[in-house]
Order: structure tokens, then sequence, then C-alpha cells
């Protein structure tokens, strides 16, 4: 098993920036991808950025360009960093893991509001 903690969120103005963290319980090392996905009121849980094992990152067409994914392997730490932030990315934030082919362990989310 694996505990994956996030923490970061918080209030902020639109244009601004935000870091978010997901500390594991665990050597990340052995996960073939981590992620971070968001849920916003009244919509589906969505992929906002993944980060395979080898390096290679993925981001969705909403985040591209303002958000980047990256990780610390000597601290077991996935992180997040937004910038150019909006209202519409106002959600929960989750961190994922990856063992094989499913995300099968998630953080208990971090909430990120966009607001004037």
């Amino acid at each position: 098993q694996v505990q994956l903690v996030e923490s970061g969120g918080g209030l902020v103005q639109p244009g601004g920036s935000l870091r978010l963290s997901c500390a594991a319980s665990r050597s990340i090392g052995i996960f073939t991808a981590m992620a971070w996905f968001r849920q916003a009121p009244g919509k589906e849980r969505e992929l906002v950025a993944t980060l395979i094992s080898g390096g290679s990152t993925y981001y969705a067409d909403s985040v591209k360009g303002r958000f980047t994914i990256s990780r610390d392997n000597s601290q077991n730490t996935l992180y997040l960093q937004m910038g150019s932030l909006k209202p519409e990315d106002t959600a929960v934030y989750y961190c994922a893991a990856r063992p094989q082919s499913v995300y099968d362990f998630w953080g208990q989310g971090t909430q990120v509001t966009v607001s004037p």
C-alpha cells in the first residue's frame, strides 16, 4: 500500500500561481506513471497532467503552457506548478500513482480556488 498526501492548495487570484505537492509514503520510482487529476463541482474528474517513469509528460490542452508536472525521487514527491491561473481551474486536485496500467493509489485531494 502507498499513501499519497497532497498539499499546497488554497485561494489565489486570477493570474496567480500555486505549487501543489504530493508526498508518497514510499519510493515513487516503482510507479510506471504518476498524475494530477482535478474535479470541479458538478463535473467529472479529468486528467490534468501525467509524468511517465521515463520522464515523458502529458498535459490537458486546457493547462498546456501554464502547468508543469515534476517529481523529486529523493523526496518521494510529485509536484504540479500552476501558473496564469484562471477561475476555471478551480477544483479539487488529486494526485494518483500507477504501478502498472491502472491508477490504483489516490490522495485525498487539495482544494484550489481561483477567484478575485
